[in-house]
């Protein structure tokens, strides 16, 4: 949460030819919010279900997901339900240090766009993104327009 995801993603769609993108948060966007194991189930199914459909349309030569992805398991459970065998798939975690990445955090409550506690929430993450098998991205001096960039030259 905060290294700049959606940012990165949508200056990709631009940069990559005929592409598609999807924020995974869009398939929870709820009020209230609730992280239930059924909420999980449901956003999970429709991640997917999404993806699968960009994967077979024939318009999308790129389809690019971000979502908070801080386990090696919900990787494994999204990429298992999805059809690849014709797809090269480039698995990236936008990093951060913990001083730019609370910086920018802060900067985001300051404007009302989160709330306080995400700071933390997003601080304790951190060292999980090492267990990924992911190619880490340092993003803590970069732009989204130079993250981009150094995501194609991937």
């Amino acid at each position: 949460m905060g290294v700049g995801k959606t940012t990165v993603c949508r200056r990709l769609k631009v940069l990559l030819p005929n592409s598609v993108f999807l924020d995974g948060d869009w398939c929870w966007d709820m009020h209230p919010f609730q992280i239930t194991e059924e909420t999980k189930a449901m956003v999970l199914d429709n991640i997917c279900h999404l993806l699968y459909n960009f994967l077979g349309c024939s318009a999308f030569q790129n389809i690019i997901f971000c979502w908070v992805l801080h386990e090696q398991s919900i990787l494994d459970s999204i990429l298992a339900r999805l059809d690849l065998k014709d797809c090269s798939v480039k698995s990236v975690s936008l990093v951060c240090d913990a001083a730019h990445l609370t910086a920018r955090l802060q900067r985001d409550v300051e404007r009302g766009i989160r709330m306080p506690d995400v700071i933390g929430r997003s601080l304790s993450r951190v060292p999980l993104y090492e267990g990924l098998s992911t190619v880490k991205v340092d993003v803590s001096e970069m732009t989204a327009e130079q993250a981009a960039e150094a995501i194609m030259k991937l």
